[in-house]
């Protein structure tokens, strides 16, 4: 039987950089890492992901995403809202309709990129 490798460094590990100073470039802003954890999680919801992706193709009301969704307007608007939060989504109003698009073009691609990375594996 094979032995796990544990991950975990040797006890006489000093570890790569004898300079700590050297590792500083590795740390990120504790903000940044929630705002970028908020990011993922909202991905992390089936509904949400297919709101992205429908949203990804054209600019939709709550009405058409409902129906493309198969739910009910307050249910969807409820996810618009979340993701409106986490500037995921937009929202422009023409006249008593509100139309809902991708926040900008980074979106889309962090989308997409994830999608391929799906088709890859």
């Amino acid at each position: 039987m094979q032995k796990p490798i544990e991950d975990l460094c040797d006890e006489t590990c000093a570890g790569t950089e004898t300079d700590g100073t050297a590792l500083e470039h590795a740390k990120m802003d504790e903000s940044m890492a929630v705002n970028l954890a908020e990011m993922f999680k909202a991905l992390g919801d089936p509904t949400r992901v297919k709101i992205i992706y429908a949203l990804s193709q054209q600019e939709l009301c709550v009405h058409d995403l409902s129906v493309v969704l198969e739910m009910g307007q307050s249910a969807v608007s409820h996810q618009l809202r979340y993701l409106r939060n986490v500037r995921i989504v937009k929202r422009r109003k023409s006249g008593k309709t509100v139309f809902y698009s991708l926040d900008d073009d980074h979106v889309k691609e962090i989308f997409r990129q994830t999608l391929q990375h799906l088709a890859h594996v």
